[in-house]
């Protein structure tokens, strides 16, 4: 059976002026498919084996080419974006004939030359079209574990449940949302520590250090808002930690650690709902 979307060992049943036809060696004879003359290796004949690639031209036909696409039917990689059509975005991967990547299988609006992982499948229409719902594509079982450092691609944003990373642009990984991730948007490729590896093999990340590194980090940023502020910051020990969250990218805990590091420094004061800046530690750290 010929595949679409795969890449399969043809033999070669028919000569003609622009192209062979291919089959399978022991399938229908019927079922065939044609190579393009430009694709035809120098020298092939009747019954000679070739390794092809089955799609659709810009006429719906299935065609066969000797070229490797980035990716074949589910499978995933990380593509470019080449256009945004009147269907969706159209994506580079390696062939002639750019692959649709349907509105509704993106999971953020996209342009030309960003980036995305995608997955390669089988519309109801038996079109090959990509989706950015790689969730059930990744693999489990990476060889990483708590606290490694690991690199991925953000591919999907949920407000239940954080961002869902791509870790080595292949094992399953997750920011939860109790986790900052604030500024992190779908397409970036990011940095993190390992905080967790699930029973399944689902690894849990942060983009954030361990506490006793971070909270030199927040400590710093924290004064550098205070300066940027003349010195006044309109929430404190007692706010909120909705409110904390949304104007330092911080739980409140690590408000409270990175500000107790200011207050021990004597660099601040700190009230129920504001904090300052000690006058004179303007240039401080």
């Amino acid at each position: 059976m010929i595949e679409l979307g795969k890449r399969q060992l043809l033999t070669v049943i028919k000569k003609v002026d622009f192209g062979v036809y291919l089959a399978e060696e022991q399938g229908d004879a019927e079922e065939k498919v044609l190579l393009p003359i430009k694709q035809v290796p120098a020298g092939a004949g009747i019954n000679d084996k070739i390794a092809v690639f089955i799609y659709r031209d810009s006429k719906d036909r299935l065609i066969a080419t000797i070229n490797e696409p980035m990716l074949e039917v589910g499978q995933f990689a990380c593509l470019k974006v080449k256009q945004v059509g009147k269907f969706g975005a159209f994506l580079d991967w390696g062939l002639e004939k750019d692959l649709l990547l349907p509105f509704k299988e993106q999971t953020t609006s996209l342009k030309a030359g960003d980036e995305c992982m995608a997955a390669l499948y089988v519309d109801k229409s038996n079109r090959l079209c990509a989706t950015m719902k790689v969730y059930h594509y990744l693999q489990t079982g990476s060889p990483y574990k708590k606290d490694d450092k690991v690199e991925g691609i953000v591919y999907e944003i949920s407000p239940n449940f954080g961002a869902f990373v791509a870790v080595d642009e292949r094992y399953s990984a997750l920011i939860p949302k109790s986790e900052p991730s604030e500024g992190v948007k779908v397409g970036d490729r990011i940095l993190a520590r390992v905080t967790e590896v699930k029973e399944d093999g689902k690894l849990s990340l942060s983009i954030r250090e361990k506490a006793y590194v971070q909270i030199d980090t927040d400590a710093k940023k924290l004064l550098d808002m205070l300066k940027a502020s003349d010195g006044y910051l309109p929430f404190g020990d007692k706010s909120a930690p909705e409110l904390i969250r949304e104007k330092t990218g911080m739980s409140k805990n690590e408000f409270k650690k990175a500000a107790g590091n200011l207050y021990k420094q004597r660099l601040i004061e700190i009230q129920a709902e504001s904090m300052r800046l000690v006058k004179g530690k303007e240039n401080e750290q």
